[in-house]
């Protein structure tokens, strides 16, 4: 039996990504990379299973940032997540795979739902949110990267009340940013650093 359960995710093909621009590290031009994944014929969903020993496609990970009044919203991974490989880590990110709600893949009505969703499945929060998409991440030098590419969706929050709707979800709280780019920049998972790096360079 698959350790998925069947799970469908959201690929692209990574000669799509490689037209656009293969890189290693982060881009701050998402809106071309989403607009070049989401043309028709190219997006389409995988059994995660397959997907997570094919380095030939990239499973897109909605990976959301949360700000109020410059600090950024970090927590640490418990051994209660899924994800074994990023466990006893810290991150930035909400979020995760998208799965089918509906709709076809290419359609950005799908995409953003499958967003709104994952963010929802991990943490609660109040007030208004002014969210912008952000950045493109992606490390090909671990195993976990080499099958993934971020999507950064970055939301700057009118309040600080966030609470966390999973036990994995650990120490959750808003952190100056000057923290996490010093104590706690080594115990990052790669692609919080990335943020952090992003982050203070704008």
């Amino acid at each position: 039996m698959s350790r998925y359960n069947g799970e469908q995710v959201l690929v692209v093909p990574r000669e799509a990504f490689e037209a656009v621009g293969a890189f290693n590290g982060v881009r701050l031009n998402p809106q071309e990379y989403l607009n070049a994944f989401l043309k028709p014929g190219v997006a389409h969903f995988m059994d995660r299973e397959l997907a997570e020993q094919s380095p030939q496609f990239k499973q897109i990970i909605a990976y959301a940032i949360f700000c109020h009044k410059g600090r950024v919203l970090a927590y640490s991974r418990t051994a209660k997540g899924n994800e074994t490989r990023l466990h006893d880590k810290w991150s930035l990110g909400i979020g995760g795979h998208i799965n089918p709600i509906g709709g076809v893949a290419e359609n950005i009505s799908t995409y953003l739902a499958g967003v709104e969703r994952e963010i929802r499945e991990e943490i609660t929060f109040s007030g208004d949110a002014q969210q912008q998409l952000y950045a493109v991440i992606n490390d090909d030098t671990n195993e976990v990267g080499s099958v993934h590419l971020g999507i950064v969706h970055r939301f700057d929050l009118d309040s600080e009340e966030v609470r966390s709707n999973e036990k994995a979800l650990a120490n959750l709280g808003f952190r100056d940013l000057e923290e996490l780019a010093g104590p706690l920049y080594e115990k990052l998972e790669t692609w919080s650093a990335i943020c952090v790096d992003a982050l203070q360079q704008k």
